[in-house]
């Protein structure tokens, strides 16, 4: 079985977040980035399945600048086989990478696919659905356990309203992680520097048959709201007075 895991390069989430000055965007400036968490899950989870013979050979993609490289390196240290660099400095939005990414499954024919369930840099949770969806494969989202029953089917469970379902699923498919799935592995220094003699694949994006469609345009960022001090009540009239007039959620 070939499992193929997307992974992304993101900032890295005990980084403290800066805005630049003039409110267009975050400042990446000399900002620590790492692979996205919930990849990282998938990456695990696809080795663990090559430890226990139930998965040949793994191959990582991710889609972005020259410097995404190095969470196909990290990748590489817990143990993929093989990785692939779809490159491009642009800003790619989720269903150009789906596009991307459909692509790279033609190529590869991996039987499973497994991706993080969503990125924490936007938190959109929409590159597995769609990529699914794009191939006309079965999908289930927010994985939390994975057993293989054969090398034509898997047995998934995922969390629905109220709890979980396990489902018996056809290959080819893919299947989004969470981070209950697995706990990531730390590479060691001799998986790391092996990882560098691993095949690593570049591809540029404008040498495949795919026109990006921006869709979406920041206008501006902003941080939230501080939030203001509690106020204690003398009673539940109180309470409920304060409610309707002055936060004016209750009618």
């Amino acid at each position: 079985m070939k499992v193929l895991v997307p992974v992304k390069r993101v900032m890295d989430h005990n980084v403290k977040l800066r805005i630049k000055p003039d409110g267009s965007d975050v400042d990446m400036t000399n900002v620590r980035m790492v692979m996205n968490p919930f990849d990282e899950v998938a990456v695990e989870q696809a080795v663990r399945m090559k430890e226990n013979s139930t998965a040949d050979e793994i191959v990582v993609v991710t889609v972005g600048g020259a410097k995404s490289t190095d969470v196909l390196y990290t990748a590489l240290a817990m143990g993929a086989d093989r990785a692939v660099h779809i490159h491009s400095e642009a800003i790619i939005e989720t269903l150009d990478v789906a596009k991307i990414l459909v692509e790279v499954v033609q190529k590869e024919q991996p039987n499973l696919v497994i991706a993080g369930k969503q990125a924490t840099d936007n938190d959109a949770n929409q590159v597995g659905q769609m990529l699914a969806g794009l191939l006309d494969w079965g999908q289930a989202t927010f994985v939390s356990a994975l057993d293989v029953l054969s090398d034509k089917t898997i047995r998934v469970m995922w969390e629905i309203d109220g709890g979980t379902e396990t489902l018996e699923m056809d290959l080819p498919c893919l299947i989004t992680a969470d981070l209950s799935m697995v706990t990531p592995r730390y590479a060691s220094l001799p998986a790391i520097l092996q990882a560098r003699k691993k095949p690593l694949e570049t591809i540029e994006l404008y040498d495949m048959d795919i026109e990006l469609n921006p869709r979406v345009s920041v206008l501006s960022v902003e941080y939230p709201p501080k939030k203001q001090g509690a106020v204690m009540v003398g009673s539940v009239d109180e309470l409920i007075d304060k409610l309707k007039n002055e936060a004016g959620v209750l009618s």
